[in-house]
């Protein structure tokens, strides 16, 4: 297993291959469908970002509250599939690592060769698993989303597969 360090460095990523299992500590973001199709227009109007994207990963997940002395409750990742109309647009701002479950479109292949980036798959059944991951957590932008607003997350030793590398190898 690797275990590597986000915000991800261009020599890590470019080593990542599909099937390889992993290990993230440090920053990533949550952000579901609305998230991603807020960020989208942002950019389409021509305004800043919440966060900067570059380098950076994100999470598609669905929190559920934290029990009592627990940060965050189950957070398993959720059907990656709906951010596909939103995702070339956020790769093109350098997101490079995209953390979910399920297959990618064929546009979404293509953009994560084209920009260089990641996609790997989060264990489906194992929020609670992933919860025991999370050193803290902080919203940081869309707080009227409620559960669904953006995300900072810090993790340490979150497992993952890589599900299509940076050069077009895929597990699908």
């Amino acid at each position: 297993m690797k275990n590597l360090h986000l915000p991800i460095g261009e020599e890590d990523l470019r080593s990542l291959r599909a099937y390889d299992s992993v290990s993230f500590s440090g920053t990533l973001y949550v952000g579901r469908d609305q998230v991603h199709q807020r960020l989208v227009k942002l950019l389409e109007e021509g305004k800043p970002l919440p966060v900067e994207l570059e380098g950076q990963a994100i999470y598609y997940m669905g929190p559920s509250p934290p029990l009592p002395g627990m940060i965050m409750g189950s957070c398993g990742p959720t059907t990656s599939a709906r951010m596909d109309p939103f995702t070339p647009q956020l790769l093109g701002k350098g997101l490079k690592v995209l953390i979910g479950k399920g297959p990618r479109s064929q546009a979404v292949h293509d953009a994560l060769k084209k920009e260089k980036a990641v996609y790997v798959q989060a264990f489906g059944g194992c929020g609670a698993l992933y919860a025991k991951t999370i050193v803290s957590v902080e919203k940081v932008a869309f707080e009227d989303l409620g559960p669904e607003a953006l995300l900072r997350l810090e993790v340490k030793d979150f497992p993952v597969i890589v599900a299509i590398d940076s050069h077009g190898g895929s597990v699908f």
